[in-house]
């Protein structure tokens, strides 16, 4: 494909790759290294552009002017679909989870989708769940005035955006035993997994609660690939309570991480996977000699810097 109008700058690709020294991990005998999706692109960080740049080439291919979408108020897919819009010359829309947000003040990431240019509909939660269904989708589109929208699914899932992240597994061919990702929608392991070779293994941190991400990732791959790969796992312990929330014991390891790093850590995404991947460590979950590599996909629109220390050594 190649329709696709240039986006400026052109993305970082292959994403570095940065082994980070940390005693948690190092006295376990594993390896932590981070895969930097993060800095891609400054408008289309990690796994959206990933995720994005093969449905916005269909999107142009077909002659569309618009981008229509869903997400949550933190949703980095949304500001993601904003900045492209803006890159492109597109109009975008974004169907906001939750009316009652429109009576408060947008947050940053829902402030960024505005300064991008999206007009931002907020629907109630029950209409939001039924988004899928044709006739609520036609309604939706109807009500927002769009003409012939392309449509991305919820946080930019399904199979072109699952094409678009096997390149993530392929760049971690021969660097690592474990990737792992935190997930919101799936689509990024599900392509991630596909990518890596054999031996290698895919880890899922959901940041939402609900035991539903499972089946969704085997219905992206069974629709990208022809069937479910078998290399990947989730682990569901780690939500702290629900998409966006966060608890103070979260928040006090997001930044003790920064401080020993000097890396900014985004709360929604980031900040739980490292968590997890920390935790693990500490399980003994890998053998001595793992390589495991935590996939940075996000980052924080009201955080652009590190917390604190900008030491690049762990204590």
């Amino acid at each position: 494909m190649s329709t696709t109008p240039p986006i400026s700058p052109r993305p970082r690709l292959p994403s570095p790759l940065q082994e980070l020294q940390d005693d948690r991990f190092t006295r376990h005998g594993v390896t932590l290294a981070l895969k930097r999706d993060d800095l891609i692109h400054p408008d289309l960080p990690g796994n959206k552009y990933r995720k994005l740049f093969l449905n916005l080439d269909a999107a142009v291919t077909a002659g569309h002017e618009a981008l229509l979408t869903f997400g949550g108020a933190y949703s980095n897919h949304l500001r993601a679909t904003a900045a492209a819009g803006r890159l492109l010359g597109m109009d975008t829309i974004g169907m906001v989870r939750g009316d009652e947000l429109s009576k408060r003040p947008l947050n940053p990431s829902l402030a960024q989708c505005a300064a991008d240019g999206m007009r931002l509909h907020f629907i109630d939660r029950s209409t939001y769940r039924r988004k899928t269904d044709p006739e609520v989708l036609a309604a939706l589109v109807h009500e927002a005035g769009a003409r012939n929208p392309y449509v991305i699914p919820e946080g930019g899932s399904n199979s072109l955006a699952v094409q678009g992240c096997t390149a993530l597994g392929e760049e971690l061919r021969g660097h690592t035993d474990t990737a792992a990702v935190a997930c919101g929608t799936g689509g990024t392991l599900a392509g991630m997994a596909g990518g890596l070779a054999p031996g290698q293994r895919a880890l899922g941190i959901p940041v939402l609660k609900g035991g539903f991400l499972g089946r969704e990732i085997q219905a992206l791959q069974q629709q990208t690939f022809g069937a479910p790969t078998a290399n990947w796992h989730l682990d569901e312990r780690f939500h702290f309570g629900g998409y966006a929330r966060t608890t103070p014991e979260l928040t006090a390891f997001a930044n003790d991480f920064e401080d020993r790093h000097g890396l900014s850590v985004e709360r929604v995404y980031v900040a739980k996977l490292l968590y997890a991947l920390t935790a693990l460590s500490e399980e003994g979950t890998f053998a001595p000699g793992t390589k495991v590599t935590a996939v940075i996909t996000a980052t924080d629109p009201a955080t652009p810097t590190a917390h604190s220390s900008q030491s690049s050594t762990s204590r």
